[in-house]
């Protein structure tokens, strides 16, 4: 099955995992704090947690930095996924798993 961008992106934000949730803010990675400061109601300290740590797992640095984005430009994910460029399409390739993954682990 095949996520829209959206739909990855939110099932990536909003699913409930059980991690920490002790982590200071100056240590959370990218996807954390975008989502940390993300409008999603369902945004919370071990959500976000949880998702960072799949990214963690799943997502080179540079990923996690460029997939923050989409956090507060969700167009964006639109835009790579769209994209023809292999350097789009690789990065989404591994976007997707990220997502799913998350979703399976944080859900």
């Amino acid at each position: 099955m095949t996520l829209s961008p959206r739909t990855a992106a939110l099932a990536a934000a909003l699913a409930a995992p059980l991690a920490l949730t002790t982590v200071l803010p100056a240590l959370a990675g990218p996807i954390e704090s975008a989502c940390l400061r993300s409008d999603r109601a369902a945004a919370s300290r071990k959500l976000c947690g949880c998702v960072q740590d799949v990214a963690d797992r799943t997502l080179r640095p540079a990923d996690q930095r460029r997939a923050a984005q989409f956090f507060t430009d969700p167009d964006r994910a639109q835009d790579v996924r769209m994209s023809t460029s292999d350097r789009d399409n690789d990065f989404w390739d591994r976007y997707r798993r990220f997502g799913e993954a998350a979703a399976a682990s944080c859900g």
